[in-house]
């Protein structure tokens, strides 16, 4: 193996204090330091070269790597590889040019002062990200560690909750952990009165759903009211069956082509951990009402194209499963979609028309995979009365490729 020569140290409120014999060594032997300005504060007088952050990365990225004969520290909050600068190194060197060296997270402080089990909380970052995030944990009796973008984080974060009948929610922010300045800020949502705390703070909520919450499980199969739609939208008995085939797995990409109102996609990123969604539609009318199903849904990152298939899936991410629910007949999309996939690939399509039975049956003589059909009724007034309303039946093409 040979040796690294890009170090990436964690620091913790107390600086060189804080740190190993081996991290303190690879500080004091550095030639080049780079870290914000409090992290070279922390450090104090240095000899070596020193410069701080650049947005975007590039360029710092070149500065590293024409210095690949010196000795390099990168110096990062806490555990670098825990949505620290380590994970975003790691995108653009190999393993074998970095050493990493950790300090204790935000999340493992956090822990210890609320006596929270690690595996029993889930984290997120809100650092330069939407508030949306938050939207695809709010559950009762869930608990959750935040990473705060600034000192109005916990603040934000308690409108949020009380906007969404989750007022009742306990909020701890904790700032400065393991520093001589480490504070503690609790309340209920609807309580919080605090407009600012520390900059450098992480938020710990236990949500509590009062009596308006809108409860949404993660399983697939979200009731249809829970979207925004102009009727293009795959009914939920058919979505959950839909995804049950589409098999969402972690770090896994969907197309989902005739997106509609992004159900499948935006259900599929809620039930698997890092996945990735691009949604295909071509009713500019809907893009507005996908962004906003996928920001209520609490999953912002869902990525959306305004286009119409096969030309808009030109120059996409590869997907590892595809979703085919509009405009199946179109020449040539079946198998834009179906060449795409790699081996192991799910394609399922679904279609209500004899037209779109007739594809499905080519495509199951020529691909193999399964036929199925759906029909769904629901129970609805008659009159006086209950009857069946039964919906449109659904007839479903699910493929693995070989």
């Amino acid at each position: 193996m040979s040796t690294p020569w890009l170090s990436v140290v964690g620091l913790g409120e107390d600086g060189l204090d804080g740190l190993s014999p081996a991290a303190r060594a690879l500080v004091n032997a550095a030639e080049v330091l780079v870290g914000g300005e409090r992290h070279l504060a922390l450090i104090g007088p240095h000899a070596a070269e020193s410069f701080g952050w650049q947005f975007p990365l590039e360029p710092l990225l070149a500065k590293l790597k024409a210095r690949q004969d010196k000795r390099v520290v990168v110096l990062a909050t806490g555990d670098p590889m825990c949505f620290g600068i380590g994970s975003t190194l790691a995108r653009h060197l190999a393993p074998s040019e970095m050493r990493i060296v950790p300090a204790p997270s935000a999340f493992a402080l956090a822990c210890a002062r609320l006596a929270w089990p690690r595996h029993t909380v889930e984290t997120l970052t809100l650092h330069g990200r939407p508030l949306a995030l938050l939207n695809g944990w709010l559950l009762p009796g869930q608990r959750l560690l935040l990473l705060a973008h600034d000192g109005e984080t916990p603040a934000q974060v308690a409108r949020h909750l009380t906007a969404r009948g989750f007022g009742s929610s306990r909020i701890t922010a904790l700032a400065h952990m393991g520093g001589s300045q480490e504070a503690r800020t609790e309340a209920t949502a609807e309580s919080w009165s605090t407009a600012r705390i520390a900059d450098l703070n992480t938020i710990a909520l236990e949500v509590v759903a009062g009596p308006g919450a809108e409860i949404l499980p993660r399983l697939p199969g979200l009731p249809d009211e829970a979207f925004r739609h102009d009727g293009q939208l795959t009914k939920r008995e058919v979505r959950a069956a839909t995804l049950a085939r589409l098999a969402p797995l972690p770090g896994q990409r969907l197309w989902d082509v005739g997106a509609g109102a992004a159900s499948i996609a935006i259900e599929w990123l809620r039930a698997a951990a890092n996945a990735g969604a691009i949604a295909i539609e071509r009713a500019p009318e809907r893009i507005a009402m996908i962004a906003e199903n996928a920001s209520n849904l609490g999953t912002p990152a869902l990525e959306v194209v305004h286009g119409e298939a096969p030309a808009a899936l030109d120059g996409l991410a590869p997907p590892d499963a595809v979703f085919i629910g509009g405009g199946l007949t179109k020449p040539g999309l079946l198998e834009t979609c179906w060449q795409a996939l790699g081996t192991g690939g799910r394609l399922v399509a679904n279609v209500v028309t004899l037209e779109g039975e007739q594809r499905l049956a080519e495509a199951r003589a020529r691909f193999g995979g399964e036929l199925v059909r759906i029909a769904v009724s629901r129970a609805e007034p008659v009159g006086g009365l209950t009857g069946w309303r039964p919906l449109l039946p659904v007839t479903q093409w699910a493929a693995v490729k070989p």
